[in-house]
């Protein structure tokens, strides 16, 4: 039998009025999915806010990450810039000692020249008086002295340079000493020269100087006596001399070879 439009619109009033009938009906005429469908929706609408809350939770949680690596980018930076400021700061310190060291050096330098130059000063002097009141400060080596000069010493040597005793760098040698003196020796009035070589301080470079020059004059046939005259032998000059048997001056006080 058809069913009329009029007999639907009946159904849907009765349906209206009696909404008990509309639940029967579904599950009459829709299956089992079709029933669990909205709640299946509505499971899934959870689950979807769920997931979008938790996708929430990580985007705060990246941006919080983010934002602390960025901060730590914003320290490190700092770190960075904080480390090229010490770098700096070192390059300058060592740049500067560098500096300060040259100075040091060059001070140093010009000290050891004024030293030298100052030594050079007062050897000349002490040599000077030396040169001027010579048979005061060696009248107790020798007597009746006199200090010659630089053209009496070439003159004396002349003749043995013609002969071939000495060649004439050794007699330019003997004459480049500081004082020659000659006089006679006190206890047996021979004659006797006195090469000496004069040092505000004397060294071991000094004492073996005299020694070689006196020795050249002795070679040539003279008598002859190393002396080193200053205001003070160093320890090591003072051996050195007792070895080379030189003679000390310091200030009038005579030390013998064997003292």
């Amino acid at each position: 039998m058809a069913f009329t439009v009029e007999e639907f619109r009946d159904l849907l009033r009765l349906l209206e009025e009696r909404p008990e009938w509309r639940a029967e009906l579904r599950r009459a005429v829709l299956t089992e999915e079709l029933l669990t469908l909205p709640e299946l929706v509505r499971t899934l609408a959870d689950a979807q806010r769920r997931s979008e809350e938790r996708l929430g939770r990580v985007e705060e949680h990246l941006t919080a990450l983010a934002d602390a690596q960025r901060r730590s980018e914003e320290r490190l930076g700092r770190v960075e810039e904080h480390l090229t400021a010490l770098a700096d700061a070192q390059r300058r310190t060592e740049v500067q000692m560098a500096a300060l060291a040259e100075a040091q050096r060059r001070a140093e330098a010009r000290l050891d020249i004024i030293t030298i130059d100052l030594a050079d000063i007062k050897g000349d002097s002490l040599e000077r008086r030396y040169r001027e009141h010579g048979p005061a400060y060696f009248a107790r080596l020798v007597r009746s002295s006199r200090v010659l000069g630089a053209e009496e010493v070439m003159d004396l040597l002349e003749p043995v340079v013609e002969r071939g005793e000495l060649s004439a760098l050794e007699a330019d040698e003997v004459a480049l000493a500081d004082l020659v003196i000659r006089g006679r020796r006190r206890e047996d009035n021979t004659e006797v020269y006195l090469v000496v070589e004069v040092s505000w301080g004397v060294g071991p470079y000094d004492v073996e100087r005299a020694a070689h020059r006196a020795d050249l004059l002795r070679r040539a046939g003279w008598l002859a006596m190393p002396v080193v005259a200053g205001r003070a032998v160093l320890p090591e000059a003072a051996s050195r001399a007792r070895e080379l048997r030189v003679w000390q001056l310091t200030d009038g006080q005579v030390v013998t070879p064997e003292s």
